[in-house]
């Protein structure tokens, strides 16, 4: 075995080492029985100190049931609520105070609603602040007025509330057992209201008359004789129509093609002078022979192409 000189072996000492240039950081912890008795233990008021910052920390479960117990405190007691309107009150006032309050409601379109009930419907307060008006609510509260069919509600800065109403149009009076009343031309109720308020509408009768009485009436008032004659449409059983003439006179239609005798009906009138007899009943219902009822009970027939 060959032995290494010291002066070999000096020589490789003195050769620098490759890695000399790197740099090594350790991290030197003493072992848990190292300087045990030169430790100081925390006091009664550290380790107090200590728990309550590990309770009080937003990672324990501890914390966020404390949390939740107290925001349903404040809300229950209403704190919450309070503090918000304050907050509310305190911005509107800012906002009322820079011109921004209401004003002025101007109403256009209103001819059978009381502006008192529009302006309850709104329920805007003098001097609040426009930019807190609900006007999306207030349209709402203005459909479900009676004569109201459509609503449009803006603001108009610095404090004014424009109010466009547009209202039912009354086509007819429609008679049943609880009263009578208004309806549109569509067949939906207005409300309940007096026959003499409207004296020259149409005043119909019977279950479904409503929904399907336009279409009559319109033809009618194409016949001028009948027209003004007629003084209300009986709808029987919803699937036809009596007219109603003056002198007590029932003039029943068919089910179908009933326009055509509307024209017969005007020609009998005018040409033939039928109403001029004691007739109580004139029955159309049938295409090739009519029938007519007298007073006294006893009955005529006419043929269609005698008519």
């Amino acid at each position: 075995m060959r032995s290494v000189s010291a002066k070999a072996r000096r020589g490789r000492a003195a050769k620098p080492s490759r890695s000399r240039g790197r740099v090594t950081t350790a991290i030197v912890r003493s072992s848990p029985g190292s300087n045990r008795k030169g430790r100081r233990r925390p006091n009664v008021f550290a380790r107090v100190g200590q728990g309550l910052r590990a309770w009080f920390s937003i990672r324990h479960p501890a914390m966020w049931i404390l949390c939740i117990i107290v925001m349903g405190v404040l809300i229950a007691g209403g704190f919450v609520t309070r503090a918000g309107n304050a907050t509310r009150n305190a911005v509107n006032t800012v906002v009322t105070d820079a011109g921004f309050g209401i004003g002025a409601i101007n109403i256009a379109g209103a001819k059978r609603t009381d502006p008192h009930d529009i302006l309850g419907a709104l329920g805007f307060a003098p001097g609040q602040s426009i930019f807190g008006a609900d006007i999306h609510a207030a349209r709402q509260r203005l459909l479900g007025l009676e004569w109201v069919a459509d609503a449009e509600v803006r603001r108009q800065y610095p404090g004014t509330i424009t109010v466009s109403v547009v209202e039912k149009v009354p086509f007819a009076l429609w008679e049943t057992p609880n009263g009578t009343y208004l309806v549109e031309r569509s067949g939906s109720t207005i409300g309940l209201f007096d026959p003499k308020s409207f004296p020259r509408l149409p005043l119909i009768a019977g279950d479904g008359a409503p929904r399907t009485a336009a279409p009559l009436v319109d033809a009618v008032r194409a016949h001028r004789a009948v027209s003004a004659r007629v003084v209300g449409y009986q709808r029987v059983s919803d699937r036809r129509w009596n007219l109603l003439l003056n002198g007590d006179v029932i003039v029943e239609l068919p089910e179908e093609d009933w326009r055509e005798q509307l024209d017969v009906l005007e020609h009998l009138i005018v040409d033939k002078g039928i109403l001029e007899r004691d007739i109580a009943e004139i029955d159309l219902r049938m295409h090739d022979n009519y029938f007519f009822v007298l007073r006294n009970g006893q009955k005529q027939q006419m043929r269609g192409n005698a008519a």
